[in-house]
């Protein structure tokens, strides 16, 4: 009896041992094979950056502007590799346009009362900003002043990159990361060289197939072009959810963008705005 005792417990023994080895060992190296194939899925690795970014965009809701653009600033500098990077990109831009396009006091605005004599070009150019970007900022359906009025005036620095193989422009004001806008369309030429600095050359509003001006009845109603100094480079409208139809055919080479982004960025630059393409 004593010796199938023996046996008993060495077959316990080693039994027990193989099993732990087979648990620990292969069955661990099995289960990484599977999921190196994709036959498993990967144990999902916690979004540590997504309570910070859940509050920026709670600040957002709450309409505190100048509060979500500093939080929002701040996760991007953070977290250059969260799953919510390019969403808290484009969020951000939405609240520096919401800050800028209202008239909302921030730091970067200053109060200027019109004086007899003023017109919008003149106060845009002595306060250095654009005649439109002050009448967004001001709710103005028209370039009319009155003696008395209190304007709130900015002054951006803005400079943009175009970047054509991802389709991308991103406008930066004095350095800054300002906003996004995503390319629908590149028509270019095939050759191109691998970066071109040029400039903007000219804001182009069309109406009925006809140029209309800032100020006219027909300006806020127009199609936005903006046609770059570099040849062949024009920012054109492709109708979107606010903008169904557009008031002129694409050019037959060029960057096509929403139309309500083209109207937005219409506003922004002028022909001092430094531009930067790479392919």
């Amino acid at each position: 009896m004593k010796w199938l005792f023996a046996l008993l417990l060495a077959l316990a023994i080693f039994g027990g041992a193989a099993y732990f080895s087979y648990n620990v060992l292969f069955k661990q190296e099995i289960a990484v094979q599977k999921e190196q194939r994709g036959e498993i899925p990967a144990t999902p690795v916690p979004d540590i950056s997504l309570p910070e970014f859940q509050a920026a965009a709670k600040l957002r809701q709450e309409g505190k502007l100048v509060e979500a653009r500093d939080a929002l600033a701040m996760f991007i500098q953070k977290y250059p590799s969260s799953q919510h990077f390019e969403e808290a990109k484009d969020l951000l831009g939405a609240v520096n346009v919401d800050l800028l396009f209202s008239p909302v006091p921030s730091p970067e605005k200053e109060e200027y009362v019109v004086k007899k004599g003023d017109v919008i070009a003149r106060v845009a150019q002595k306060l250095k900003s654009t005649p439109e970007l002050i009448m967004r900022t001001n709710n103005m359906n028209n370039t009319m002043l009155h003696i008395g009025d209190k304007l709130f005036v900015s002054h951006p620095e803005f400079s943009m990159f175009i970047q054509t193989k991802q389709k991308l422009l991103v406008l930066v004001n004095h350095g800054n990361f300002f906003k996004q806008y995503h390319i629908r369309e590149a028509k270019l030429p095939p050759k191109q060289p691998p970066r071109i600095n040029t400039k903007v050359a000219e804001v182009m509003a069309w109406k009925n197939g006809k140029r209309v001006g800032l100020g006219t009845r027909e300006y806020a109603t127009s199609t936005r072009w903006i046609r770059l100094a570099a040849p062949g480079y024009t920012l054109y409208a492709i109708p979107d959810a606010f903008h169904p139809g557009t008031d002129q055919p694409p050019p037959p080479i060029g960057l096509g963008l929403a139309a309500g982004d083209t109207e937005e960025l219409s506003s922004l630059v002028n022909g001092k705005t430094p531009v930067t393409i790479t392919d």
